[in-house]
This record gives C-alpha cells, sequence and structure tokens, in this order.
C-alpha cells in the first residue's frame, strides 16, 4: 500500500496553528477551530482512505479503530498508533501515539499551556468514523507536548447508525 507523504502537513501545521492563536486570541477558540478543521479533512479524507486501503466493511467498533491506528495513522501521518485501555463494554479506548510527527520541533509558547496543539487529529478521526456511520467523540488525555511520554487520544462511541437505503421503494 502506498503511504502518502505527510512531510507538507507537518511542516505547514505549525504556522497555520501559530496564525489562528494570532487571530482567535482565544486558546479555547483555536482549539474549537482546529477540531473543526480536523473534522472538515475528516469527512474528506474518508473516500481516499476506503479506495486507497483497499480494505473492506468493519464488523464492529473495535476493528474499526484497529484498521483507524494501525493503517489510517500509517497512510497520512507515516506512524501508527496502539489501541489500548478499552472499557468492559467495548465503547471507549485509547490510542497511543508514541511518535506524533506533528509534534517534531515543536514547544508550546508562552500562555498556551491550554491549547491542544494536535487537536486536528481528534476532528480527523471523529469526521471520519461519522461518514461511515460510527458517532464518536475525540480529546486528547495525554500530551507530548506538556511533558508526557507519549500522545494519548480517548475515543468514546457514542452510536452505530444503520446503513439505510435513502430512497423509497414504490413497489
Amino acid at each position: 500500500m502506498e503511504t502518502i507523504n505527510a512531510e507538507i502537513f507537518t511542516l505547514t501545521y505549525g504556522s497555520m496553528v501559530r496564525q489562528l492563536i494570532a487571530d482567535l486570541e482565544d486558546i479555547s477558540a483555536v482549539n474549537k477551530q482546529l477540531d473543526e478543521m480536523g473534522y472538515n479533512i475528516g469527512i474528506r479524507l474518508i473516500d481516499e482512505f476506503l479506495a486507497k486501503s483497499k480494505t473492506g466493511k468493519c464488523g464492529d467498533f473495535r476493528e474499526t479503530v484497529d484498521r483507524v491506528a494501525k493503517v489510517g495513522f500509517r497512510m497520512f501521518l507515516n506512524t501508527t498508533a496502539a489501541v489500548t485501555n478499552w472499557n468492559a463494554e467495548g465503547t471507549e479506548c485509547s490510542l497511543i501515539l508514541e511518535d506524533n510527527p506533528l509534534t517534531d520541533f515543536v514547544e508550546l509558547p508562552e500562555g498556551c499551556q491550554n491549547l491542544v496543539y494536535c487537536n486536528v487529529l481528534c476532528g480527523v478521526i471523529r469526521g471520519a468514523l461519522e461518514q461511515v456511520s460510527i458517532n464518536t467523540e475525540c480529546s486528547f488525555v495525554r500530551d507530548v507536548l506538556r511533558g508526557s511520554d507519549v500522545s494519548e487520544l480517548r475515543l468514546k462511541l457514542l452510536s452505530l447508525n444503520k446503513e439505510e437505503y435513502p430512497f423509497k421503494d414504490d413497489d
């Protein structure tokens, strides 16, 4: 499977975040904007993922998350994530990124301790999964930019929507 070069995104991402901070002047608004941008990317990225990865339909949420972690992160960020910390119901888990290319050579500036620098990833995951009828919440719980040894995203299944034929049969 061909991987997509993530360097251009990695190199320009920091300047985009910096511009958002300058324009919005409110870190919580920047976090929200990064999530919305990621969501919009995710709803478009899923088509490319499905076309290039040549993967079939996933059987359940656990299989879907594993495919996102192993195939999706490899395709678009040239890294993988470990899927851990499942709850008993199988509706929540953590994605652990030991290597997050978006944080290479990044230090949070003064006054930006509440910035969720990579919040775009949460939006991408949420948007992509929504396009395949899986509604989720996604958030960062640990971040290397705040001194953690890894980046950890927490993913929570909200609902699985049934795929329905959108038109009525006239029979």
